[in-house]
């Protein structure tokens, strides 16, 4: 086994890149913060005061079962500065493990509230990805919704490999304190991690079909789905044949691996 296996089989580990430290848990091989909502804006808000790049990544049932099938983006994955529990399946399995995280950090509210503490705290903002209508209406509803909101610059996501090295001069030039990106994964990860190596110390966070959300184009659950983690199945109504096996078949998948996580630690 490497240093990367045992590093990663540890119990619990210490994030220790930014100012402070924050509990971390291992589970299912994924690295998780210990970071309650609020906490997480807190802390990020330190990245960006000292322009310390950050790869902020939320992780669900979905995204650990990928990571077992895809060595590279585990290994991003988890040297990702913060990592969120975003999924339910996360925190109920993270209480069966009796390794407690606090609460789901949805990464649709999550992305608002840090736009809406750039609106308050004069941070700037790039968004990537989506169609460029919906990127565009996205830019509006959020500059509608705070009015102090300094969206330095918006991209489709609609591009190849080849015009990677663009968009890092772009956002080179700009430097904003928030990028956020609504590609595809594992294509985001792979992206970001592009990016950051060609020096942009800005917030780096995937964020999924959010855009589609904010714009309009895809509704969001009711609140009382939300509430009572019901959120997924209102997606699978929506998308059925692209969200069902991703779902019904993913979270089984899901299940067997805390079981077996379970019955390794007895």
């Amino acid at each position: 086994m490497d240093n990367y296996d045992n590093f990663i089989r540890n119990e619990i580990v210490t994030n220790e890149k930014v100012l402070g430290t924050n509990k971390r848990i291992i589970m299912m091989d994924t690295i998780i913060d210990v970071l309650s909502y609020n906490e997480t804006i807190e802390l990020v808000e330190k990245y960006v005061n000292t322009k310390t790049p950050l790869h902020l990544m939320g992780v669900n049932a979905d995204k650990i079962n990928e990571l077992h099938k895809n060595p590279k983006l585990k290994e991003i994955v988890n040297s990702c500065g913060i990592i969120n529990a975003d999924g339910a399946s996360v925190i109920l399995a993270s209480k069966f493990l009796d390794k407690k995280l606090p609460e789901r950090v949805a990464g649709v509210d999550l992305m608002q509230s840090l736009v809406e503490l750039s609106a308050k705290k004069g941070y700037s903002v790039y968004l990537l990805g989506a169609k460029q209508e919906v990127v565009e209406k996205t830019a509006n509803v959020l500059q509608e919704r705070y009015q102090n909101l300094n969206i330095c610059g918006i991209r489709n996501g609609y591009f190849d490999s080849t015009q990677w090295e663009e968009i890092a001069n772009e956002l080179n030039e700009l430097n904003p304190d928030f990028i956020f990106v609504g590609i595809t994964s594992p294509l985001k990860e792979y992206l970001i991690e592009y990016l950051q190596n060609r020096g942009n110390k800005g917030v780096f966070m995937g964020v999924g079909g959010s855009f589609d959300v904010i714009s309009g184009n895809i509704a969001r659950a009711p609140v009382w789905m939300q509430k009572h983690n019901l959120e997924w199945l209102f997606r699978v109504i929506q998308e059925p044949r692209r969200l069902f096996k991703r779902y019904f078949v993913g979270n089984t998948v899901f299940i067997i691996s805390v079981l077996n996580e379970k019955l390794s630690k007895r």
